[in-house]
């Protein structure tokens, strides 16, 4: 590789003096003139039929400015399968449905009119348990699709499992199960709608995908009989995403229906109650599967099925049985694959992207019965994987084509990291489990493009107009070094803007761990074409021949002579380039194969672990994440993606879980709802390994969510490891793990033999 002065150095964020000094402006921070306070009303009851609501004494409430129902508004659909509205009219399917809402002068007032509002209701048999939703006669949450499960038919069957069973020498079959997490962003949702007098939106809202979202309030405006008006989607600084934010949701347009009723800006902002109940999870899966090797460890096949809690209505929880596709057809050589997955309708929230998007669910039953393979054919479970590593050049079952791997490169440094053959004192046990995910975009839409305008002034400063979103992560730096780097800037000299759709071009969307990959090539594309005309301008003031010149210290230099250089001047003209990037990556087809992207990324896993036998308390003692990374564009902020990846995948192993009960939300709030904080980090080592990916920019992969995929087996391996137990139901919790040495050990809960009748009863209080 040449010697590069922006790519590949620890730059920090280009924002983190002003979030550090509190000038970053977040959608809690705005205040337009004239603005309303806008709150919702949610439903008392899981399902039931509204049977009265009387709004008049909180229309009546001195400083209210409007009061909505769904009685009042058009129809307006929101999800992936238009199967939900802002505001529910007839009926409600869960407790976080929106049955009424309220704009007033402030806070306090709005929230008041929300208790003055009458809501009678006939409570209808609802149903919270997926497998019971499929049952015949099971209550239907909607009864126009006459079933509980999703129309989408999501199988796949590559090859022969059947004859493939029949040959495999060891066979292991097992149930798995997942829970609710959710995405604990530290920034609460939130939207401020306005309208011009002529009747053209603007919304503020802290959204991953504007491109997307301007076109479903484009929508909004039709059903609504604003046809042909303009919408504008300013993002905020954003508090965190993780998928949370890649649909519309609707609080935004409760937000847009408030303020155009008012004609007055309004806004509507979550507290932390609401973020956690009105908010949608990661999806909650059942996996049962099996898999089988021949006698010298060589994988011979794998087939699951899935069974997926939907929750009440469709958003794109629903879509990730595509993306488990990729894991369980194409991680790990496997020849013979059979899948077949069902979203099941029930009274529970919906869920949303998180995060790996399916990818830690399907993984953490794969490298469970990794391990338990491993040990049925007596193979260390490390030598286990690298029989069955894919490798460069590869296509899998499902077509996708594996440009650079360097799995077995992450596993060799799992094992010399965490000195894996080392002897383990007593309760001490190590684990380790791989990934393979989307690093070169993920084609799910018609395009899966994105696009860059670069200007630069008569002084070299460049303004890079991005569709891309920054959400926290550090896209914005990403692409600044890859401009800076083209043109022989610093990034200093960058100013990036992607918050606006009136001046950004048009992006996808923040999702799939693309944003490097993606919005890298589109930065680089448009920065090449000024870098060309600076090359023609350079060539013709020093007289000297293209191909001797370079851009280098803000200057255009002969490279046989350096001290023949000009700097950056265009001679009072303004050089500006645009370049929209789509890759050659393929969407699925109806037998769900394709090449969904680019290049792919793998990672190893490995963790020490010790378990207290007595509390049946896990402590991790050290975690290594090794990833494929194709090229660190920035090593800092990669490693800040790993740890931060970790430490989410360390909380969906041991600690966090939305707690149902009849689908009402129990532990809304960070006391109750176990997320693993600052005092909570284990010690966590990330090699990186580069493999140069053609395509990528500068050969970069995305690393975005490959931290918390194989995070949960990796957990799960080591603590079976250390005391012999097997947990397959997230999380792994203390009570979990205790019980399962006691059942071991022939005890109760009470530490009795299985089977005493005259042992004395016990409470065992969690």
């Amino acid at each position: 590789m040449q010697d590069l002065c922006s790519v590949g150095k620890r730059i920090p964020k280009i924002d983190a003096v002003d979030k550090a000094t509190g000038r970053a402006q977040y959608i809690q921070d705005l205040k337009l003139p004239g603005m309303l306070c806008g709150k919702i009303l949610y439903s008392k009851f899981p399902h039931a039929r509204i049977a009265k609501m009387d709004t008049s004494r909180a229309k009546a409430l001195p400083g209210v400015r409007a009061v909505i129902t769904g009685e009042d508004i058009p129809e307006i659909k929101m999800g992936v399968y238009k199967d939900n509205r802002p505001l529910k009219a007839g009926k409600v399917r869960s407790y976080r449905d929106e049955v009424a809402a309220v704009a007033a002068v402030d806070l306090e007032t709005a929230a008041e009119a929300l208790k003055l509002i009458e809501v009678i209701y006939e409570p209808l048999p609802a149903i919270f348990d997926p497998e019971e939703a499929m049952q015949e006669g099971a209550a239907l949450v909607h009864e126009e699709h006459k079933t509980n499960v999703l129309r989408m038919p999501w199988k796949l069957h590559y090859g022969d499992v059947a004859a493939a069973r029949k040959k495999s020498a060891y066979v292991v079959e097992e149930r798995f199960s997942t829970t609710w997490v959710t995405h604990c962003c530290m920034g609460t949702s939130g939207a401020i709608a306005e309208f011009d007098p002529a009747n053209n939106l603007t919304i503020y809202t802290n959204t991953q995908i504007p491109s997307l979202a301007q076109k479903d309030f484009l929508g909004a405006l039709k059903s609504m009989g604003l046809k042909d008006r303009r919408v504008r989607v300013i993002k905020p600084c954003i508090g965190g995403g993780f998928g949370s934010k890649l649909d519309t949701y609707a609080y935004e347009y409760i937000a847009i229906l408030l303020s155009y009723y008012t004609r007055r800006p309004v806004k509507v902002e979550f507290d932390r109650a609401e973020e956690f109940i009105a908010t949608s999870t990661r999806q909650p899966t059942i996996a049962r599967i099996s898999q089988g090797c021949d006698k010298k460890g060589k994988l011979l096949f794998r087939d699951i099925s899935m069974i997926l809690d939907n929750g009440a209505y469709t958003s794109w929880g629903a879509t990730t049985p595509s993306v488990m596709m990729m894991p369980i057809t194409s991680l790990y050589r496997v020849p013979n694959v059979r899948y077949e997955a069902k979203c099941v309708y029930t009274n529970n929230t919906y869920s949303q992207a998180m995060r790996g998007y399916g990818n830690p669910q399907a993984t953490f039953a794969i490298e469970s019965t990794m391990d338990m393979l491993a040990e049925k054919a007596g193979i260390d479970p490390i030598q286990f994987r690298r029989i069955n590593a894919n490798k460069s050049g590869d296509v899998s079952p499902q077509d996708l084509r594996i440009t650079t791997c360097g799995l077995e490169g992450c596993m060799d440094s799992v094992k010399t990291t965490l000195e894996w053959d080392q002897p383990k004192k007593k309760g001490e046990g190590v684990g380790m489990a791989s990934l393979i995910h989307v690093g070169g975009g993920a084609r799910v839409y018609k395009s899966d493009g994105c696009g860059t305008i670069v200007k630069m002034d008569d002084f070299g400063k460049v303004d890079l107009f991005t569709g891309a979103t920054d959400m926290g992560q550090g896209a914005d730096t990403i692409v600044a070094q890859i401009v800076a780097e083209e043109l022989g800037l610093q990034v200093d000299d960058i100013h990036v803007i992607h918050s606006d759709t009136d001046v950004c071009p048009w992006d996808v969307g923040a999702h799939a761990s693309r944003t490097t990959f993606i919005a890298g090539n589109a930065a680089l594309g448009a920065a090449r074409k000024i870098r060309a005309r600076l090359l023609e301008l350079g060539a013709k003031q020093l007289e000297a021949p293209l191909e001797k010149l370079v851009l280098r210290d803000r200057c255009i230099v002969d490279k046989d002579d350096p001290q023949k250089r000009i700097h950056f001047s265009h001679g009072g003209q303004m050089l500006m380039a645009e370049y929209f990037y789509d890759p050659t990556n393929e969407n699925m087809g109806k037998d769900f194969k394709g090449n969904m992207s680019m290049t792919y990324t793998f990672g190893s896993h490995g963790v020490r672990v010790k378990v207290d036998e007595e509390t049946g308390k896990i402590k991790i003692l050290n975690y290594v994440a090794a990833h494929d990374v194709g090229k660190a564009i920035n090593p800092m902020l990669l490693e800040g993606q790993v740890y931060g990846g970790v430490m989410m995948g360390i909380g969906y192993a041991l600690t966090e879980q939305v707690v149902l009960e009849k689908g009402e939300n129990m532990n809304p709030n960070f006391r109750d709802y176990k997320i693993l904080t600052a005092k909570d980090v284990v010690p966590i080592e990330a090699p990186v390994l580069e493999t140069y990916d053609e395509d990528g920019p500068y050969g970069a992969k995305g690393i975005g969510e490959p931290g918390c995929v194989p995070t949960a087996p990796a957990v799960a391996n080591a603590v079976y490891d250390a005391v012999g137990v097997r947990i397959k139901d997230l999380p792994l919790t203390p009570e979990k793990v205790l019980a399962a040495l006691r059942e071991k050990k022939g005890l109760d809960l009470c530490g009795q033999e299985l089977g005493n009748e005259d042992a004395d009863a016990c409470i065992i209080e969690e």
